[in-house]
This record gives structure tokens, sequence and C-alpha cells, in this order.
């Protein structure tokens, strides 16, 4: 007669296997955005670094070329024209996101009457889209537009907004910070919101006036918020691209000395005869700024707090 099998409590009978089910439903959750990302975000990635590698063309698969493309990149005067434009860009746009935002909503936390009605308004341009914001600010500063409509009324003359390439990438920049208020004073809002209301109170007890108290209290209270706008709008600034695009026209302003690095990627990647290869590897090195441009932000913010 055979032994029946022990119980022993909390074990499974002895001589029997122990099936583990794995998780299956977590993934099952997970797959449509883990196909979404690897879809539109991994593969574009790994396609892009193989093709800066090889000399494609669109309709052509290229051969290996191992960093020819980046040795041409190094002799390149529109490479070094679109380089120094977003450099630059970057170095106007983020400060004055950084500033104007809080400052904004500085304006806008208290809860007074009417004041939800400026904050829709102030965040109104982010919703809005970028084609559309760019158009508008084309019309505004045409030779004819508004703008320059109102500046010969006055007798100061027409302005080349969109003729002059320094001109156009500040008109470009004015648009890029006008967009984007709205949105940082969001952010900021959520982060004074958190600012104990007795430190304002401790302070002005000691006789701090408003600007004293917003030295001294709000911005080191916000001052990782700040970081990650600076790091945000720096990435932003540096691949920008709807709004010169728009306002310079397909063609580029004057000699395209307005080119931007992604600007130059869309130009030279595009069309029947597209240098792919060419294309990508200067996407690479607009993936390397930023990530380097990222990196740098949060290095001095480390060097702030020790």
């Amino acid at each position: 007669m055979a032994a029946t099998p022990v119980r022993v409590r909390g074990r499974a009978p002895a001589g029997t296997r122990i099936r583990r089910q794995l998780p299956v439903s977590p993934w099952l959750f997970a797959a449509p955005g883990l196909l979404v990302t690897g879809a539109f975000v991994l593969y574009p990635f790994f396609s892009t670094l193989v093709n800066s590698f090889t000399d494609r063309r669109t309709l052509l698969p290229g051969d290996f070329v191992g960093l020819a493309n980046f040795r041409e990149l190094l002799h390149d005067d529109m490479f070094w024209t679109g380089l120094r434009n977003s450099t630059l860009y970057v170095l106007v746009v983020v400060p004055a996101l950084v500033v104007l935002p809080l400052l904004l909503a500085l304006l806008v936390q208290k809860n007074i009457p009417g004041i939800t009605f400026f904050r829709a308004a102030f965040y109104t341009p982010v919703v809005a889209s970028i084609v559309v914001v760019g158009l508008i600010w084309v019309w505004l500063l045409d030779e004819r537009g508004l703008v320059n409509s109102l500046l010969e009324t006055v007798g100061i003359g027409r302005v080349g907004f969109l003729s002059d390439q320094w001109l156009l990438l500040l008109s470009a920049m004015a648009v890029t910070v006008w967009k984007g208020l709205g949105y940082y004073m969001i952010i900021y809002l959520a982060a004074l919101a958190n600012v104990p209301r007795e430190l304002h109170e401790a302070a002005a007890v000691d006789g701090a006036g408003p600007v004293r108290r917003f030295l001294t209290v709000t911005v080191p209270a916000v001052r990782s918020t700040m970081v990650l706008v600076a790091a945000l709008s720096s990435v932003a600034a540096f691949k920008v691209f709807s709004e010169v695009y728009l306002m310079a026209g397909p063609d580029g302003g004057p000699a395209g000395e307005d080119t931007t690095l992604v600007m130059l990627v869309q130009r030279t990647g595009t069309g029947l005869t597209g240098r792919v290869g060419y294309a990508s590897a200067l996407s690479v090195v607009v993936f390397v700024v930023t990530v380097a441009l990222m990196l740098l932000v949060l290095r001095a913010d480390r060097r702030e707090e020790s």
C-alpha cells in the first residue's frame, strides 16, 4: 500500500513540484506603453545612431563610412553657424524663462477676485498651436505688419524683424519666451504653494521688505524648481525648431545665418536627395549636447548646495 505524502503546514506535499506563476498581468498593462516607446523612441534612436556612421541617403541604403560624417562636421560652416545660434538661443531664453515665470507666479499667486481670469489668460499661449502662434507673430512683425505700421506712424520707420539675421533670432526668442511663460508659471505656482507662510511673516517682523523677502525666502524655497525649469528650458531652447522655421520660412533667412542645429538637421536630411547619414550625425551631436546641458545644470546646482 503506497504511503500517503505527509502535509506540513506552510509547505507543499513532498514529491510534488511547486509551480510558480509568472506575473503576467503587470506586463499586459505595460505592453502598450512599451510598444509605443520601442517603436517611436528606442528604434528611431538606435536607427539614427547606426545611420550616423553611414552615407545613407533618402532612397539609398548607404555604406558604412565610420567617423567620416563627424569629421565633415568640423569643417562645415553651417554646422558652426547652427551651433552658435543654438547656444545663443539657450543663453538668452533660459534666464528669461527661469526669472520671468517666477515673477508672474508671484503676481497671480494671491486668491483675489478675478485672478483666475488672468491665470487662464497667461496660460492660453501654452495650449495654442505653435503653428498658429508663429503665424500670428509673423503677421505682427512682417514688414507690412501691425508692429511696423505702428512704428512708422510714430516716426521710427519700419524695422526688418524677419529679414535681419539677429532681429529674426531675437523675434523667435521672444515667441519662445511668450509661449513658455504660462507653462513654467504653473510649475512655480505649485512650488510657491509649499512655501510656509510663517517664513514670510518672520522675515517681515525682522523688517525685511518685499525685495529682501523675495531674495532670502522665496528664491531659496523654490531653488530646486528653478533648477528644474532651467534644465527643461535649456533642452527645449537648444532643440528649437518651429519658431525659427515659421518666422524664417522654409528657405531660411538671409544666407541661412538664422539656422539652428535642428533646422540644419531638417534641411540636410529631408527631400528626395536628403543626406540621412549626415543628418543623423548632426542629430547625435544635438543629443550629446542636450545631455551635457542637463548634467551641467545639475552639477551647478550640486555645487551651490555644497
